[in-house]
């Protein structure tokens, strides 16, 4: 089998419909939900593309990284610095200088982070995240530990972000156009050398690739990735806190990618929203006896994702894939 079809790169025909069905749903859900489960849903559209983010440092390039969250959080704390007091800020000029901030962070960093590997880039890769979040923590110039506010979402001119419902429908072109044009990267020369890194850095290298380069230029593309998402988040929840720079942030990225799948970018698509769907179920658990299930999701979605791991390894667009195979080689 090829590697490309080993790790899910090439959607099955069916996974296409599948995702085409979930598009069609997601742009009428506004009409057919209320408000409070169509903000539910852009939340998870924001960290869908938070997620497709860290896929290109994960899935496609082989980088685990631990840190992620860092340019997450900057994005956001960028906006609520660019807005004044007393009224709303422009989106065009905004938005593009908080996923420049966010991507030159991630330059800066990866410049000094792409140069370990394997255990090493992991753990330095949470050590400047927890410095980022620290300087923000301890720094009450900077907002301190209480956060900061965005008293206004951006001025979009042409149209309102304060109404809910267009504020859904921009955080889905942003979904889907991210996902658009990572497609297109992770199919583009640059994303098939990616990949190669992923299966053989040394490989790669004997053949005069620049590894360096290629792996800091998806860094830092990442971290731009993350910004954006980090940016609608800021805008959606009016609030920024270190906590979203924080090590479990991160985490909660990482197992998103794992749940959906990675290296194809729908599987980080799908692990997102899987993972904050089963996230709401588990704190909703009830009480049986004296013992508060709810109260414990974190066991129960950790219970979960070892069971994802062992059992379905390419995550969850992985076994409908494989479930898929098998019906199809019992009708033959």
């Amino acid at each position: 089998m090829r590697a490309s079809h080993s790790h899910l790169e090439v959607l099955p025909r069916g996974l296409q419909v599948a995702l085409a069905l979930g598009l069609v749903a997601l742009i009428a859900f506004p009409f057919v939900g209320s408000d409070f489960y169509a903000q539910m849903v852009a939340r998870m559209m924001i960290l869908a593309i938070f997620a497709m983010s860290l896929d290109l440092l994960q899935g496609v390039t082989g980088l685990v990284s631990l840190g992620h969250a860092a340019y997450f959080g900057l994005a956001g704390y960028a906006l609520a610095y660019f807005t004044p007091a007393g009224e709303a800020v422009s989106l065009w000029w905004t938005l593009p200088a908080a996923v420049a901030a966010s991507g030159l962070a991630a330059l800066i960093i990866g410049f000094f982070v792409v140069r370990t590997s394997g255990i090493y880039f992991i753990m330095v890769t949470m050590a400047f995240a927890q410095m980022v979040f620290y300087l923000f923590f301890d720094n009450k110039a900077l907002g301190g530990s209480d956060g900061v506010y965005v008293n206004f979402k951006p001025d979009a001119g042409i149209f309102d972000l304060e109404n809910k419902r267009v504020f859904y429908y921009f955080t889905l072109a942003m979904l889907v156009a991210v996902y658009a044009f990572l497609r297109r990267v992770l199919w583009s020369p640059f994303g098939r050398v990616l990949a190669g890194i992923r299966v053989n850095e040394h490989r790669m290298r004997a053949m005069g690739y620049g590894t360096f380069r290629y792996k800091l230029a998806a860094f830092t593309l990442a971290g731009a990735l993350a910004g954006l998402a980090g940016y609608l988040w800021g805008v959606q929840s009016g609030y920024v806190n270190p906590e979203l720079m924080g090590f479990h942030m991160s985490a909660h990225a990482i197992m998103m990618v794992i749940l959906g799948g990675m290296g194809n970018f729908a599987g980080a698509i799908v692990g997102a929203f899987a993972f904050e769907t089963l996230l709401s179920w588990f704190k909703d658990l009830p009480t049986v006896g004296n013992f508060q299930l709810g109260k414990h999701w974190q066991l129960w979605m950790g219970l979960f994702i070892v069971a994802v791991v062992l059992f379905a390894p390419r995550g969850l667009l992985g076994l409908v894939e494989r479930v898929a195979r098998r019906k199809e080689r019992e009708h033959e």
